[in-house]
């Protein structure tokens, strides 16, 4: 009964949270997950770079998730339904993924009884539950997310009491198999298991015959998954292509640090506190009590911890959800300081495993601070980027043609094409700005991509690159996205005008710029957002829609 509450009350609450989501978190979620299948299903979406490059470096396998959504609403006719297919093409996949995401809650409470005992349990699901960081993160069709929940059940499986029985190898099997899975969606998930696995022959270097076993078992769930990946990949790029290797080849040669390059402490100093946000405190709290605490499974807990956030710091290119799937651990370790430190006044060994201890009202004051600001992350801060797909979707029919919409905004502002399905827009009826990285092994401090080049000067750009004048007809643009690699004097950069620009407000104050639309017979006929939202000053302003009007 009480696996049933749990399970309902998760479910509820991170399908509630992906269907009510009304910001951006990460490009990610839309570009590396959405995009790749409704271009799979429909025909058309945006592909990044990772995935047209001549070594692709995102496996097909995550996406692929998604294509039975697509494949069913298109079959069923669905798709095309006016509002409801709308409805039904954004928010069955955030069904899915708020799914995934209930996952996590679910087995952080088996790992928490596995771990350190019943008593525990409420209060690791409280933590959960109210996390920030899951609210914002965890119901996103990121990877990242998938690879929490995956990580979190392989965790349930490992044989954290030590005893061996008959049923260690199934658990083992299945803690591989989860594993794995958590593998083939972030191949960097492997780190943990290269401190875990090594941890778990060590326990068992006495029972000769389960650690065989078990590096056989190894051997074939490893070496299936890999081939599964290999096989997926190469249907989908029709060429043999092995994605983890070239993932890990790209990322070493330095092309990551394109993305932002962060001190070694970034994941002590940012990502943790970010991550834990009011739990902080129980989370530290519950680290130094584990040190002297004597509990096995606790210590590995915390030994995969610090060997992860460790490795990761290694690298150049950090960010706060590389190391999502610990955020479950760090749950568990905070659960114990606050059932312990709620029962001072009472020998906590004399209280039977099972009996709940109730939180301290000022802790569980603590941990609610995080309610309202999770609430207005979610649904409220910087919301016009999503806002603006609905305005794109409601474009008349008649308008539909030609060179439609285009982004003058930071490449990836906004979702894609899987969020605006209208084949209309398709192959130059939308065009945006893109952010390639070197892939020509260009200099990294010299290189500048079409959205750095954009920005430098708008003025100037929207005068070299587009005509003097509007075409009416507003012919596609020959270029709906900067190819890779491409050098900034080709002609590739060269643009049409559209019938619409969308933009964030703060372009409209560089010089020259507003001038230069008005002059162009342009009008703002839209906007949405506030104009202090935005994680940089060129994302500022809201996000504005002109459109062209003819003059009488």
């Amino acid at each position: 009964m009480l696996f049933l509450t749990t399970t309902v009350l998760a479910l509820f609450i991170r399908i509630f949270i992906a269907l009510c989501t009304r910001t951006v978190f990460q490009p990610d979620e839309y570009f590396q997950a959405l995009e790749p299948a409704h271009h799979i299903v429909f025909g058309y979406g945006h592909l990044t770079w990772e995935w047209l490059s001549p070594q692709p470096i995102r496996s097909i396998v995550y996406p692929a998730l998604n294509v039975p959504i697509y494949w069913i609403l298109k079959q069923t006719g669905v798709d095309s339904y006016g509002r409801l297919g709308d409805f039904l093409m954004v928010n069955s996949p955030r069904v899915l993924h708020g799914s995934f995401a209930a996952l996590t809650d679910i087995w952080l409470c088996k790992l928490t009884r596995r771990t350190i005992g019943e008593r525990y349990v409420f209060s690791a699901l409280l933590l959960s539950l109210t996390s920030l960081f899951h609210a914002l993160s965890l119901s996103r069709s990121l990877s990242n997310s998938l690879e929490t929940s995956l990580t979190t059940i392989a965790l349930t499986y490992y044989p954290w009491d030590g005893f061996y029985t008959a049923q260690t190898r199934s658990d083992i099997r299945k803690m591989l198999f989860f594993a794995a899975m958590a593998c083939s969606v972030r191949i960097t998930n492997a780190i943990i298991w290269a401190f875990l696995l090594p941890s778990l022959f060590w326990k068992m270097r006495s029972n000769s015959k389960l650690l065989i076993m078990c590096c056989f078992d190894i051997v074939i769930i490893g070496g299936a998954t890999l081939g599964m990946i290999f096989v997926l990949d190469t249907i989908y790029y029709a060429q043999p292509t092995f994605t983890p290797f070239s993932f890990l080849v790209t990322n070493l040669s330095g092309v990551s640090l394109f993305y932002g390059n962060s001190p070694w402490h970034y994941y002590l100093s940012q990502a943790l506190p970010i991550l834990c946000t009011t739990s902080l405190p129980f989370v530290l709290d519950g680290i130094w009590s584990t040190l002297y605490c004597g509990n096995p499974a606790l210590q590995t807990l915390l030994g995969v911890v610090v060997w992860t956030i460790g490795v990761y710091s290694l690298a150049g290119h950090k960010e706060w959800r590389f190391i999502h799937p610990l955020l479950p651990i760090l749950h568990i370790l905070a659960a114990k300081s606050l059932v312990e430190r709620s029962s001072h006044k009472v020998d906590i060994k004399e209280k039977s495993n099972t009996q709940r201890i109730h939180i301290r009202r000022a802790f569980l004051g603590l941990l609610l601070v995080t309610l309202p600001i999770s609430a207005w992350i979610v649904f409220v801060h910087c919301s016009g980027p999503l806002s603006v797909m609905s305005y794109i979707r409601n474009i008349p029919e008649n308008e539909l043609h030609g060179g439609v919409v285009g982004f003058l905004m930071p490449c990836h502002s906004t979702p894609g094409h899987a969020y605006l399905h209208r084949p209309q827009l398709a192959n130059g009826g939308l065009w945006a700005l893109g952010c390639e990285p070197p892939l020509n092994n260009q200099n990294l401090s010299a290189y500048r991509d079409q959205t750095n080049i954009f920005f430098a000067n708008p003025h100037r750009y929207l005068l070299d690159r587009f005509p003097n004048r509007v075409n009416p007809a507003f012919p596609k643009s020959p270029h709906p996205a900067s190819i890779p690699g491409q050098s900034t004097f080709d002609d590739a950069w060269r643009h049409e005008w559209p019938r619409y620009l969308a933009c964030f407000g703060a372009l409209l104050d560089e010089p020259g710029v507003r001038e230069h639309l008005v002059g162009r017979g342009y009008e703002e006929v839209w906007k949405s957002g506030r104009s202090w939202e935005g994680d940089s000053d060129i994302r500022k302003g809201g996000v504005r829609i002109w459109k062209w009007r003819e003059k009488s």
